[in-house]
């Protein structure tokens, strides 16, 4: 058993259908009706909608169609509305926008079923507000939507067409507003479109897209990871998991970022479901009542790969502390971070902490200079260094200069808010397009935490592995833990078979070390291979993890305190 990039779980009802052809001949029984066909403002709305309509004469029905996104308000109406996200004179960040998407629109359509025509179709983002009898839903991974807007063949929500959207808006306004209304649309959706290939459309009824998401939400599950590469990144990713990619490196692996993941489910098409949706259906049994009371339908802890093996530095960089994460960019939690040494290579470093005697004004002008006139220095002069300890925990609260050194992959254990990366320094390096990369001095450094100094950092942030249960052939260890985290990290070591709670509280698990476990409850039984990452959501109970085979094992578990 080796690393699975696609993970999949069968469906809970009637199969996946391919094409739009099924899907439209069930709307024969149900003519005269308005249909709306809601979804992502990244897909190719004219296509689409002509396949729809194609489909529905195929199976014999007039039809005829309207395009909600001509409702929009004026773009400069749009961005008046808006204008709360923007923070002034800043390129990269917003704030997250809490609106709806309601306030992107003029006045709506109000078609009616009369019988003039079987089928109008009322098609685009928002297309759920028109009065409706039926309501389908075409999404697309966010990898697409990410992808096609750096591209600039996707606009911002709202936009004109043929205009170039902006990366910025995308994450801080149109990703909030697209995911909160489909969130709210849920539990009604009567067929769910995964149009990750346009020649290909794949969907699921809404029946059976809910009975799945419920079965989810009571068995251990993977989300798909998304791999990208970056200037500093290594080849751990190619070459021990074995992901194809024509990429020059890997940096990055998303093993489980709610924003961002997505459910396969079906095979040998499945189809991918945002994991938002999941969350809106079942936050209270994936998270645990207590943990659902605080942090609503997000989820708050993910687990990505940073690999540096044969790559780079990472930048050196902080993130921004609760006040300033609330009050400047509307998110009620920040970015507390761990990094867990996968693999590393001898001399490799981690950067963490402020030197005792370090200058902060002198930093600071070392890094405007490394802005302009581009001259480089050295952060040692600034930041401690740590040698990178394979299975060794570093803590990275809030406000803590940090980077990890070339020659490491680390998996990196945080609070899920994932945006607002603060960069120091980031060594005079260019982007893949070529383009020097940004810095964020002012928000940085108005988040350095002046306490994470000397040697306390190693006390408090490198801390010793603690024993906290134990048996014949296990041990429990607390890997680190102090009061800014509200998540634990431990670690299981054993030799046989181990048996675990989730007590009321969720469980993330990684196979940091060995071939491969099972993962057994009592409704189901899931392989995790060496790296993967695996939820075990709070309803759940008591589950064992087993050793398929190899020698002795270590798995990382994550929940919140």
């Amino acid at each position: 058993m080796t690393y699975d990039p696609n993970p999949w779980y069968p469906v809970s009802g009637k199969p996946p259908a391919s094409g739009f052809d099924v899907p439209a001949s069930e709307i024969a029984a149900r003519t005269p009706c308005v249909l709306a066909l809601d979804g992502s403002s990244a897909l190719r709305w004219n296509r689409v909608s002509d396949d729809v309509v194609a489909a529905l004469r195929r199976a014999g029905l007039s039809t005829t169609s309207i395009d909600v996104r001509e409702s929009f308000a004026l773009w400069d109406e749009i961005q008046r509305r808006t204008a709360e996200a923007e923070l002034p004179d800043d390129p990269v960040f917003a704030r997250i926008f809490e609106g709806s998407l309601a306030d992107f629109f003029a006045e709506l359509p109000r078609p009616r079923a009369n019988g003039d025509v079987d089928v109008v179709l009322v098609f685009g983002p928002g297309s759920a507000f028109v009065e409706h009898d039926v309501l389908w839903y075409a999404d697309v991974p966010k990898r697409h939507t990410l992808a096609g807007t750096q591209k600039g063949e996707v606009p911002n929500l709202g936009r004109p067409a043929g205009q170039p959207g902006s990366e910025q808006r995308l994450l801080f306004v149109d990703r909030p507003v697209l995911d909160r209304h489909k969130q709210a649309l849920a539990g009604r959706i009567d067929r769910y479109f995964d149009l990750s290939d346009a020649e290909a459309p794949r969907s699921l009824d809404g029946h059976s897209l809910r009975r799945s998401l419920e079965d989810l939400a009571g068995r251990p599950f993977r989300t798909r990871p998304t791999f990208l590469p970056g200037p500093w990144g290594g080849q751990w990713l190619r070459r021990t998991l074995g992901i194809d990619t024509d990429a020059p490196n890997l940096a990055w692996s998303y093993e489980l970022i709610t924003p961002e993941s997505g459910i396969l489910v079906g095979s040998p098409e499945p189809v991918e479901v945002g994991f938002e949706l999941l969350m809106a259906l079942h936050a209270e049994r994936v998270l645990g009542s207590d943990v659902a009371k605080r942090f609503g339908v997000a989820f708050p802890i993910r687990f990505d790969y940073l690999d540096t093996l044969e790559g780079g530095d990472l930048s050196i960089q902080c993130h921004p502390s609760e006040r300033y994460m609330r009050e400047t960019f509307g998110v009620p939690y920040t970015q507390h971070e761990t990094y867990y040494v996968m693999a590393t290579t001898p001399g490799a470093r981690i950067f963490l902490g402020l030197r005792g005697d370090a200058d902060v004004g002198s930093f600071r002008d070392d890094a405007k200079r490394a802005v302009a006139p581009a001259e480089a220095f050295d952060p040692g002069r600034y930041l401690q260094t740590h040698a990178a300890e394979q299975h060794r925990l570093y803590l990275i609260p809030a406000g803590t200069p940090h980077a990890s050194g070339a020659g490491n992959v680390v998996l990196e254990i945080s609070a899920t808010p994932y945006l607002y990366t603060l960069r120091f320094y980031d060594w005079l390096r260019r982007d893949l397009d070529g383009d020097l990369r940004p810095v964020h001095l002012t928000h940085a450094f108005a988040n350095l935490d002046p306490r994470r100094t000397g040697a306390a950092v190693r006390r408090d942030l490198v801390p010793e592995p603690r024993r906290v249960h134990g048996g014949q052939g296990w041990v429990e260890l607390e890997l680190g833990r102090i009061d800014d985290l509200f998540y634990g990290v431990n670690r299981l070591d054993f030799e046989e078979d181990v048996a675990d709670e989730t007590d009321g509280r969720f469980h993330v698990l990684n196979l940091v070390d060995g071939e491969a476990v099972e993962i057994e409850t009592s409704r189901a039984t899931h392989p995790l291979a060496y790296a993967e990452t695996i939820v075990v959501p709070a309803s759940v109970g008591r589950y064992r993890i087993r050793r398929v085979r190899g020698g002795p094992c270590k798995v990382v578990k994550a929940f919140v305190r």
